[in-house]
C-alpha cells in the first residue's frame, strides 16, 4: 500500500509500514513483493543517480521527476505532450521508443524561501 500512493518510497520504508500491519516481515520479502508488483505494473521503480531505488504507485503515464538538491524531495510532474514517450530522439533510429525518464534537478521552493544551504543531495 505505502508504493502504491503517490508517494516516493524506499524499500526499508515499505517493509516498516507493511510490519506495522503485518507483524514481521523480512526485507527480502519485501524486495521479492516489490519485484512482484513491479512486473505486474502495479508499482514503478524509480532510480535516481547517487540515491537507493524508490517505489511509487503512479504508473502507466510515463510521467518525470523533480528532485530537489537540497532537501531531496521528490516530486511529479506530468509529460508536456500528454503520451509517451513525451520525447523524441533526434535521427532515424531503428528504435522504437516506447519510454521515456527524465529528472529536473534544482531546488524546491521551500528551500530557496528559506535560504537553506545547499547539501548537493
Amino acid at each position: 500500500d505505502a508504493a502504491r500512493r503517490s508517494e516516493h518510497v524506499m524499500v526499508a520504508d515499505v517493509a516498516r509500514r507493511a510490519r506495522a500491519s503485518l507483524g514481521s516481515l523480512s526485507m527480502q520479502a519485501t524486495y521479492d513483493c516489490l519485484a512482484v508488483l513491479t512486473r505486474a505494473e502495479l508499482v514503478r521503480r524509480i532510480e535516481l543517480p547517487g540515491q537507493p531505488a524508490r517505489y511509487e504507485g503512479r504508473v502507466g503515464d510515463n510521467h518525470h521527476h523533480l528532485v530537489c538538491r537540497d532537501c531531496g524531495e521528490i516530486t511529479d510532474i506530468s509529460c508536456a505532450v500528454g503520451a509517451a514517450p513525451c520525447l523524441t530522439p533526434a535521427g532515424g533510429m531503428p528504435f522504437v521508443v516506447d519510454e521515456a525518464e527524465v529528472t529536473f534537478w534544482g531546488r524546491c521552493a521551500t528551500c530557496v524561501e528559506l535560504n537553506v544551504p545547499s547539501t548537493a543531495y
